[in-house]
């Protein structure tokens, strides 16, 4: 693992949650981007070397749809950057972690992501990104 990529946070509406974070990190979100694949649009705000990444449902059969409707709005994903995402989708395997898809697939901000189950991670989502290059 790198760094710390990002936070994501489930909300229900993109336009108030971007107020609020406009209003509390003192800057404009630097992109919205629609991920068709995942139901969702987002919105990301840089803070420092790591981001916040604001995700709203845009089906009712989406991952963050289902979240919000079972847990409210709130942290969604914890999301780390790595240099090579299928080493370690192995390594995290062997290592007994469950995840979710083992082969990366294209997730916002120009990266590849895969994840791994909450369940394998003490109660939290855990997102790998890997810049496309």
């Amino acid at each position: 693992m790198l760094k710390l990529e990002h936070l994501g946070i489930a909300v229900k509406d993109l336009s108030e949650a971007d107020k609020c974070y406009k209003r509390l990190l003192g800057q404009e979100p630097y992109k919205h981007e629609e991920v068709d694949s995942e139901g969702v649009k987002t919105s990301f705000f840089q803070t420092g070397d790591s981001k916040i990444e604001l995700l709203e449902a845009t089906s009712k059969e989406s991952a963050i749809a289902k979240f919000i409707e079972k847990r409210g709005e709130g942290l969604h994903h914890v999301a780390f950057e790595v240099d090579d995402i299928f080493a370690e989708i192995a390594r995290l395997k062997s290592e007994g972690f469950r995840v979710l898809n083992e082969e990366p697939k294209i997730g916002a901000d120009n990266k590849l992501v895969s994840f791994v189950h909450p369940k394998s991670a003490h109660g939290v989502l855990v997102e790998l990104c890997q810049e496309i290059r």
